[in-house]
């Protein structure tokens, strides 16, 4: 391999990782390996390590993955509905930032942690650990 080149990585699940319960663990918030301890300690800070199985979760991160995903999938929420409101009844600006400023928050702030959840268990069941990356 010439200098420098980086190694190429597989995207493929390893052995025994699936990754679609992987994805659901991590949606659950919970351990993408036991689905049992829980992932975060805070309110999107990693646990060290999972408190049941062991699992070093800090090598798999998430990076900015989350936020593109919770502003596309909010935008598809809320975008719609405000579009439908404004052809049916034209209100003014302060009307629309009232009422879709606090559901696209709580629906941010709510999908989240558990979209980065979701990020981290198809990391682990791809093993796309930071380690690995070096």
């Amino acid at each position: 391999m010439p200098e420098g080149d980086a190694p190429v990585t597989s995207v493929m699940p390893q052995a025994g990782r699936r990754v679609w319960p992987a994805l659901r663990r991590g949606l659950a918030r919970c351990c993408p390996r036991c689905g049992i301890g829980r992932l975060y300690r805070a309110y999107l800070k990693i646990n060290a390590i999972c408190g049941h199985c062991g699992l070093d979760l800090e090598t798999f991160r998430a990076d900015d993955a989350p936020a593109y995903f919770t502003i596309a999938i909010v935008g598809h929420i809320v975008v719609p509905a405000m579009l439908i409101l404004e052809r049916a009844a034209a209100p003014e600006s302060w009307v629309h930032w009232a009422l879709w400023l606090p559901p696209t928050l709580a629906l941010s702030l709510g999908f989240l942690p558990r979209i980065k959840g979701a990020v981290m268990g198809v990391n682990w069941a791809v093993d796309h650990s930071a380690d690995r990356m070096q």
